[in-house]
């Protein structure tokens, strides 16, 4: 189940219209049901709270006001390889040792 400080993308009717954070997920007083409040990712910031399944917060279709509604979980891609991480920096055995040459600008100065 997606939960609280995720970013979700809302579908209505099958098209993506808004990005969302997951700010807080209460139990509902019915089994399997929850109070979900949402962060709309949007302009102007907008705070919304939804009582979902925990089905629907996976993913599962539902309806509001009869139009097709769907949540699902954003991952955030994978860095492009030729990115390198701060981790790769520093366990890249190529990078370590080496120092870099100091160029003076007194000398490169036309007198």
């Amino acid at each position: 189940m997606a939960q609280e400080k995720d970013i979700v993308l809302i579908y209505l009717e099958d098209k993506p219209v808004s990005f969302a954070r997951i700010e807080d997920i209460q139990a509902d007083h019915k089994k399997n049901w929850y109070h979900v409040t949402l962060l709309m990712l949007q302009i102007p910031l907008q705070v919304v709270s939804w009582i979902l399944k925990n089905n629907y917060i996976d993913g599962d279709e539902f309806t509001m006001q009869g139009n097709r509604m769907r949540l699902e979980l954003v991952m955030c891609p994978p860095l492009s390889p030729t990115e390198p991480t701060e981790d790769d920096k520093k366990t890249d055995p190529s990078s370590q040792g080496k120092k870099g040459n100091v160029i003076s600008f007194k000398n490169l100065k036309k007198e």
